[in-house]
């Protein structure tokens, strides 16, 4: 990272990592973690909306190439799966993970030793995905890897329902926020999740994390080291509301946003449970995506494209 310093370094130097983590985990016992504020005591074991205790559970870790571009590199983006959600999309294209629990529990301890065993793998980063129920669990094990020598910037990829009073807890912790903005009409997101707050929440959330990080950088070998990068699944018959959301980001956020505009939607999971999210994206819905994106100056275009598109 040619001698860049990650966040969580310089908050461990001066002891304020530590109350992070103390901060964090106090918030379990009566859990309002993330907006559903399910309330349960998390430190006692019980389970809310989330289905995760105490400790957080993961389904896998590994390189990951099929990230975007910035976070990939040579060796892969240093991806943790963590299992449960705080969305549960009807259509989630991790069905078994997200609704089903496929994973396992792992201790603080166990968490740190995956982190440290992807970075001597050379990971450029340690992405944690579907974070925003276990960020206490989270920042336990950095505190411990950390402590250990710990170097890498750490990359936050949620689904962008996350609260903002636990979001501050992560400021000058995470060095790249990568969450998706989902959905523009709260009437879909009741639909799709139970979450009719998520147009919302989301707008909040990315606000807090755009102030905390900025614009995307990347380093002299084209790999990003702080800075938001969002994500936006494209939906059949513009149920996401695309057009208004990316509106949203050039006027609200920035222009400069890094933006990768997905076309990999498939009606998987419990797809029947929503009207209009039986078939995949065509290749106009596509292109219409991308031009509103451009429409509204939103040119830091991932540049990955899909390989099966189907027909009109």
């Amino acid at each position: 990272m040619s001698g860049r310093q990650p966040g969580y370094a310089k908050l461990l130097a001066i002891g304020e990592l530590e109350k992070r983590v103390e901060q964090a985990v106090s918030r379990l016992e009566d859990c309002t973690l993330c907006p559903r504020a399910c309330r349960v005591n998390r430190l006692k074991d019980e389970k809310g909306f989330c289905k995760t205790g105490r400790n957080a559970l993961i389904s896998s870790f590994g390189p990951h190439f099929g990230e975007e571009a910035p976070l990939v590199g040579k060796h892969g983006s240093g991806t943790i799966f963590f299992t449960y959600c705080n969305l549960l999309c009807v259509f989630c294209q991790n069905f078994d993970i997200s609704h089903q629990g496929e994973g396992q529990q792992v201790s603080p301890e166990q968490l740190a030793w995956i982190m440290e065993e992807l970075a001597g793998q050379q990971c450029p980063n340690i992405n944690f995905v579907t974070p925003s129920h276990v960020v206490p669990q989270i920042l336990e094990a950095l505190l411990i890897a950390a402590k250990r020598g710990l170097n890498l910037p750490l990359v936050y990829n949620s689904g962008g329902y996350d609260s903002v009073e636990t979001l501050k807890l992560l400021d000058g912790v995470f060095d790249i926020y990568m969450p998706d903005f989902k959905f523009w009409e709260s009437s879909v997101a009741e639909k799709a999740c139970s979450a009719p707050d998520y147009p919302q929440r989301a707008r909040e959330a990315l606000m807090e994390m755009h102030c905390q990080v900025g614009d995307l950088v990347l380093d002299e070998n084209s790999l990003a080291y702080k800075g938001l990068l969002l994500r936006h699944l494209v939906m059949p018959n513009k149920l996401a509301g695309t057009d208004k959301i990316f509106e949203f980001v050039a006027q609200k956020i920035s222009r400069q946003t890094y933006l990768n505009v997905m076309p990999q939607y498939r009606p998987l999971g419990c797809h029947d449970r929503m009207p209009g999210i039986d078939r995949a994206i065509t290749d106009r819905e596509f292109e219409e995506a991308l031009m509103s994106a451009r429409k509204h100056g939103l040119n830091r275009l991932d540049e990955r494209r899909r390989t099966f598109l189907a027909s009109f």
